[in-house]
């Protein structure tokens, strides 16, 4: 056990040195950064500080996304971490401004070679950089001097070791970054393979090497302590065995050595017939069971009481056994391997054998084909090249799921193993799935490449499904260069149709897996199907065949309705069913839009230079996107018939999918195992869609991630652009046009039923204040005693109305007055239209003689609705201010001529207004008339 203490090193009470430690001093020193030189018979040793610099890793306040495979398991216990290193790296994106899509994950710009981890820090290693993260989220520490691939960390107190493959070990201080201690091994006597800190020696490593011997070494003096014959082999793994002193060596040769380095003394010895020992652990929970992995993907338990082989667990990973840890105090072991696995295994049942209580896995190959599973966005359904089928969840890794491997023969591969499986079926090229009805039988249907047979798989019981559909001419025999292509299925879930090479199209039922008949009298095209489509409702079929014929057929009748020529031959096809539009790929880099209403050609794209990968429709079917063998993805606009979006990624994207919602653009690349996410960041920010030049030369964007050595404000690479700029709408667009106000039907529609309203909202009887009663009730003095009469309050406030408040005019009349001479009525307009039904009624009381007004401010108030019929805006609010107006005021207008003169001037302007607004009228219902018959 190792603690820290103000970068010092020292031993647990209770603790014991190691062989020849009695001449290397055991007083707690702190290590500081003096300089010193050590000759020895194995190596050169120096020590000295150097300046260290460090790379901050920032998590951008978007939210994060992560490729979509396994990275830890969840364990019962918070105090146990898993860590594991991925093969694939993938950095920040720069982003410009034409770019719809955003992501974010924390990764390194290479591959991680070396992972370790202590209670605070995770290091992790790519090539000859170290670096160490804080909270799994930013690296807080760099660490370079190597100038080899680093292959072996070991955490260390306030240090971190590491070793390259030029036999070179360097102590680090942590916090300062600074080297401690380099060690140069001599190649030809002493390579480094394996890397321990005995638990309570204080200060010291053990080190394994190729030779077969062992090295103990102390850190803070310098001094190699002791030196291990060894068993003849190069030394693969060190291992801690829970008692003090005692080690696991495991070698080449496939021997487990269990050695006490107090003593130099061989305790045990085991040895597997798999190949070298990879891994080790021991469990720390009562039993004394060690575990030992093979590159072969077996584990060995054995007992270390009576010695002996306890139990194998064969076929643990299809690969080799990476690394393997039992958890302190539990009965749980954690594995992982390169078939991209991570795996937790507990040992409850009889016979000593552990079973499987979790696992994270992913694609052991590079996926081929991804699609999203459902409507809620949350499953992404991939096929990879290793011939299995996952589910992958955008929400957690919890709910991911392996829907196995496709087999001829489900029981006889059970029994061959992975390893001599012969009834394993090729990898899937194209499926579909459907949720409907995947409760009550398999909704997901796969061809696989080379193979003639299609297979379907059950979601909900995560398997290879009942069915193998083949047509019946070679149900008894497989031939040789007829294999199925593509396949579809219906919306309802009940029926698929598959495309064969030969130019076959079948139709089989989802549910019994039996064969509903054949689309042609015995081929739907002359060429190979390149793909096959259904409608939402059932009704049509759409087939290409390679030798450039779109076909549509009637689903149930099997019947050719339509058939098109294409331009060239087409290499995909892809329906979005909502709004009936078929994408077609072109085999000369071309895409082209089909209505399959009308059956015509509607858009037309090109701008790819390579052979086109794959392309996805946005949900509400306004984007197509598409990948390409030249490395750019591009989004097309339908309804402008522009390209909107284009950019470079590193490698070409293989797969896309959009998911339903339209948030993510999920894509699988050449050469990758991930599943990466872009987010649509139109929903969130403000984008701009105009069309791109013909000329445009698309950026370099790295694939979904955060890189520290790329840490910039991507905020100031947003260029300037005045489109995106937030619109303004004008007050009226075009002189001609009737324009209403944008104000609240409350403001202006109850503005002459005021009167009733108020009248409805009146209580009955005033409310009635209660007399405050005194605390202390006075009484008369006297020998009967009496209160003292309430004395009654005497009113001299006055009643009278002061009229100076009425005679001072409101901001509006004021405003009105000025407008009679400088005609200009906007002003008094906008303080009307701030007001509530009850002020208004208010103000255009005032405007009376008796309100405090004048005939001169009434005349204003006529040109001011006036000028508002004139240019035809806030249209409703001048039919709703002049009614009111008429209302409260008809008697003085019928008095006074020239109120009734501006009165037959506005009457003429309403009956033109209105006679406008009829005929306008008039041509739209005779417009939606004839429509409405034409297309009924």
């Amino acid at each position: 056990m190792r603690s820290r203490c103000g970068g010092c090193f020292r031993r647990r009470t209770g603790g014991r040195g190691g062989p020849a430690e009695r001449g290397a001093g055991a007083s707690c020193g702190r290590m500081g950064g003096r300089r010193m030189r050590t000759q020895s018979g194995h190596g050169h040793v120096r020590c000295h500080v150097a300046g260290g610099r460090g790379a901050v890793l920032r998590v951008p306040s978007a939210r994060p996304l992560q490729r979509a495979r396994p990275s830890r398991s969840p364990l019962p216990r918070p105090a146990p971490r898993v860590l594991r290193g991925h093969r694939r790296r993938a950095q920040r994106p720069h982003l410009q401004r034409e770019e719809a899509w955003y992501c974010f994950c924390n990764a390194l710009p290479q591959d991680i070679t070396c992972l370790a981890a202590d209670r605070m820090l995770i290091f992790a290693s790519y090539d000859n950089i170290l670096h160490a993260f804080a909270r799994n989220k930013e690296v807080v520490h760099t660490y370079e001097g190597h100038k080899a691939r680093i292959h072996l960390l070991q955490p260390f107190g306030d240090h971190i070791i590491s070793v390259d493959l030029d036999n070179v070990l360097i102590v680090w201080n942590i916090q300062s970054e600074e080297e401690y201690l380099q060690v140069d091994f001599d190649k030809a006597t002493f390579v480094v393979s394996a890397l321990l800190h005995p638990s309570t020696y204080l200060n010291k490593i053990l080190l394994g090497s190729e030779q077969g011997s062992l090295q103990l070494w102390n850190i803070r003096s310098n001094k190699l302590l002791y030196s291990f014959p060894g068993w003849g082999f190069a030394v693969t793994t060190l291992a801690q065995a829970p008692a003090v002193d005692v080690v696991a060596v495991g070698l080449v040769s496939g021997h487990i050595i269990v050695h006490n380095i107090k003593f130099d003394e061989t305790l045990m010895k085991f040895q597997q017939d798999w190949g070298p020992i990879t891994a080790v652990s021991f469990r720390t929970d009562g039993h004394p069971v060690m575990a030992a992995g093979s590159p072969v993907g077996h584990i060995a338990l054995w007992d270390l009481e009576d010695k002996k082989l306890m139990c194998q667990m064969q076929d643990a990973h299809s690969t080799a056994i990476a690394g393997m840890s039992f958890v302190p105090g539990e009965p749980l072991l954690i594995t992982n391997g390169a078939d991209n696995a991570l795996r937790v295994w507990i040992f409850d049942g009889p016979g000593g054998t552990g079973r499987v209580l979790r696992s994270r896995m992913g694609h052991s190959a590079p996926p081929t084909k991804i699609r999203y599973h459902g409507q809620n966005g949350e499953q992404i359904l991939s096929a990879g090249q290793d011939g299995t089928l996952q589910s992958f969840s955008t929400v957690h890794d919890r709910f991911n799921k392996s829907l196995g491997r496709g087999s001829i023969n489900k029981k006889k591969s059970k029994k061959k193993g992975l390893k001599l499986d012969t009834m394993a079926l090729p990898p899937i090229t194209a499926f579909a799935s459907e949720v409907a009805h995947q409760s009550d039988w398999d909704g997901i249907i796969a061809c696989h490449q080379g193979y003639i047979t299609c297979t379907t798989w059950n979601y909900q019981k995560t398997s290879m499904g009942a069915h193998k559909l083949r047509p019946e001419e070679f149900s008894k025999y497989k031939p040789i260069d007829i294999y199925a292509t593509a396949v579809d299925i219906t919306s309802c879930g009940n029926f698929t149709v598959i495309g064969m090479s030969t130019g076959q199209v079948d139709v089989y039922n989802m549910q019994s897996g039996i064969h509903r008949g054949r689309y042609g009298k015995e081929k739907a095209h002359e060429g190979a199907i390149r793909g096959v489509a259904v409608d939402g409702l059932n009704q049509l079929v759409i087939t290409a065949g390679s030798e450039g014929l779109i076909k549509f057929w009637k689903f149930k009748t099997k019947e050719l309705v339509y058939s098109t020529e294409l331009s060239s031959s087409p290499s995909a096809i892809l329906l979005h069913r909502d709004s009936g539009i078929l994408g077609i790929a072109f085999e000369d880099f071309s895409i082209s839009v089909l209505d399959i209403e009308t059956r015509k050609f509607v858009r037309t794209f090109s701008g790819h230079h390579g052979r086109i990968n794959d392309m996805t429709f946005s949900p509400d079917g306004r984007w197509l996107i598409t990948s390409s063998m030249d490395c750019t993805i591009k989004t097309w606009d339908l309804p402008s018939g522009c390209l909107i979006d284009c950019f470079l990624v590193d490698s070409a994207a293989v797969s896309l999918t959009m998911s339903p919602t339209g948030d993510f653009l999920a894509s699988a690349h050449v050469d990758d195992l991930g599943i990466y996410l872009w987010s649509n960041r139109s929903l969130y920010s403000l984008v701009s869609l105009r069309p791109l030049p013909a000329d445009y030369e698309p950026s370099l964007v790295t694939l979904p991630s955060t890189c520290p050595v790329q840490d910039e404000d991507m905020s100031g690479e947003e260029e300037p652009c005045d489109e995106m700029m937030e619109y303004v709408t004008p007050e009226q667009l075009e002189e001609q046009l009737v324009t209403l106000s944008s104000l609240p039907e409350s403001r202006w529609k109850n503005l002459l039923n005021l009167d009733v309203i108020k009248k409805k909202n009146k209580p009955r009887e005033p409310p009635k204040v209660p007399k405050a009663a005194p605390f202390f009730i006075p009484t008369v003095p006297g020998l009967i005693p009496r209160y003292i009469p309430p004395e009654e309050e005497k009113d001299t406030q006055s009643k009278v109305v002061n009229l100076g408040v009425l005679a001072q005019k409101s901001d509006f009349c004021v405003h009105l007055e000025e407008a009679l001479s400088t005609n200009e009525y906007e002003v008094p307009l906008d303080l009307l239209k701030r007001l509530g039904p009850s002020n208004t009624e208010i103000e255009l009381r005032g405007l009376a003689p008796e309100g405090g007004g004048s005939m001169e401010v009434m005349l204003s108030f006529l040109r001011m609705i006036g000028m508002m019929l004139n240019k035809k805006y806030n249209f409703e609010l001048a039919q709703a201010y002049l009614a009111l107006f008429l209302k409260l005021h008809l008697k003085i207008l019928s008095s006074e001529p020239n109120l009734l003169e501006e009165l037959s001037k506005l009457s003429v302007q309403l009956e033109d207004t209105w006679i406008h607004l009829q005929t306008l009228f008039n041509q739209s219902l005779c417009v939606l008339t004839y429509m409405k018959s034409a297309l009924l």
